[in-house]
């Protein structure tokens, strides 16, 4: 009997023992799921709850104005800018992981929910490409096609920035060529009738380097093939038997945008600061001079102009209502709210929209509310401080149990109802809650 009891007492502090343990375990389990679910959340889920949000802007047709015919084709183009990916000199390894995480993560969801058919880069693709090694550069590139891989039947494009082959007094052939061998090195790009002239514009200095006389050469020779599609401008005696261009207006692809004041009438939440809004452009650093905007509005007669360079939005109307829009960076190293611009594009009509990607600070507070609760949660475990459940449970019991008691009544003895000796305070207070006057 004695060793009965012994065992039974044996195996009773064993289960006490386990209880602990298990309840570690499922303390442990549950914090696990919490912060897999945050990080599943901020990392992934995120961005297909906002990209979500975005939908290809409704151009208008001729069959929509109640035209006769075929109606014409319409091109999804998705343009973004400024994705500075980091190089080996500046570039801190986990500044690297974090930022080509946004952006892979909101291309490659761009891209599933929106499926456009062409990408546009509107330069300064790397950040350090103006003095990167050969191998630097190769490492560069094979990181940028990991995060912005893309279908066959998506076609990517770029064009160079002052990051990619450095300004005027840095570029070089070999640089121009390096880029080029990326990228693919035509000016003029034509799809569903609809023309898009993407130009070096660091090459616009004017001061007639090799380069930038090239340049202007080749953007004559756009704009005289560009002025033969022409139908009211096409004389065959001067154009000759090359191949002709659809009959439709440019659309001009920059990094600097034309020339412009300041940032001072740009408006909307991706805006300019205000503090930076009134800072003048610099010539040829900021924007490109008066003399280059002239150019290229007057050799290529454009109806849409997308730039980028300023890591803000801004719309501005140029000449005979030219619109230019200036694209924000992608990046979130270069602003908190980053977007890129939907088009839809026929050859006479075109749409634009703009969709914004996750703001970092929403993340950051994601995760700083996420971490505060699981410490609150691990300190209620561990008894240092009490569950907010448990403590809000307690304070409702210890209030409902709590008796009134200046609602007791007066005791009187039953047999001659003569009063208790009380002392005299508490007489006071029971003639003033009462309102009873005892002799």
């Amino acid at each position: 009997m004695a060793a009965e009891d012994t065992a039974s007492t044996r195996l009773g502090a064993g289960r006490q023992h386990l209880r602990p343990l298990k309840r570690r375990g499922l303390v442990l389990l549950r914090l696990t799921a919490i912060v897999l679910a945050v990080l599943l959340f901020c990392e992934f889920l995120i961005y297909y709850l906002v990209i979500f949000r975005c939908s290809w802007p409704a151009v208008k047709t001729p069959a929509d104005a109640g035209g006769l015919g075929t109606p014409e084709p319409v091109l999804r183009a998705m343009f973004l800018a400024d994705t500075h990916l980091l190089g080996a000199v500046r570039g801190h390894w986990l500044d690297k992981l974090r930022r080509e995480w946004q952006m892979e993560r909101a291309f490659q969801t761009a891209l599933w929910l929106l499926q456009p058919e062409v990408v546009f880069i509107l330069g300064d693709v790397f950040d350090e490409g103006k003095w990167s090694s050969s191998q630097a550069w190769a490492d560069d590139v094979g990181r940028f096609w990991k995060i912005f891989r893309h279908p066959p039947h998506v076609q990517l494009r770029a064009v160079a920035g002052n990051h990619d082959i450095g300004f005027h007094y840095q570029m070089n052939t070999y640089k121009i060529k390096r880029f080029e061998k990326v990228f693919n090195p035509e000016r003029l790009f034509s799809w569903k009738g609809i023309n898009f002239v993407m130009v070096n514009s660091v090459a616009l200095e004017g001061d007639g380097c090799d380069i930038c006389s090239g340049a202007e050469a080749e953007l004559l020779e756009i704009s005289h093939r560009l002025n033969c599609s022409r139908k009211q401008e096409h004389r065959p005696q001067e154009c000759g038997d090359r191949q002709r261009l659809p009959a439709s207006a440019p659309i001009l692809l920059q990094h600097f945008p034309l020339y412009r004041r300041n940032d001072a009438n740009c408006s909307g939440e991706d805006a300019a600061p205000p503090d930076e809004k009134y800072t003048p452009f610099k010539e040829r650093y900021d924007a490109l001079s008066q003399e280059a905007s002239r150019k290229l509005l007057w050799w290529l007669r454009p109806r849409l102009v997308l730039s980028g360079h300023t890591h803000s939005a801004c719309e501005v109307l140029h000449g005979a209502g030219v619109l230019e829009v200036s694209v924000p960076s992608f990046s979130w190293r270069n602003r908190n709210n980053p977007s890129f611009i939907m088009g839809s594009v026929t050859p006479t009509e075109y749409a634009l929209a703009k969709c914004y990607l996750p703001c970092e600070d929403t993340v950051l507070t994601t995760y700083c509310t996420a971490a505060g609760g699981l410490v609150l949660l691990t300190l209620g475990h561990a008894g240092l401080v009490a569950s907010p459940f448990h403590f809000g449970w307690n304070m409702l019991r210890k209030f409902k149990t709590t008796p009134d008691t200046s609602l007791e009544p007066l005791s009187f003895s039953h047999s001659s109802f003569t009063m208790r000796p009380w002392s005299r305070t508490a007489i006071v207070k029971a003639r003033r809650s009462t309102g009873i006057f005892l002799e």
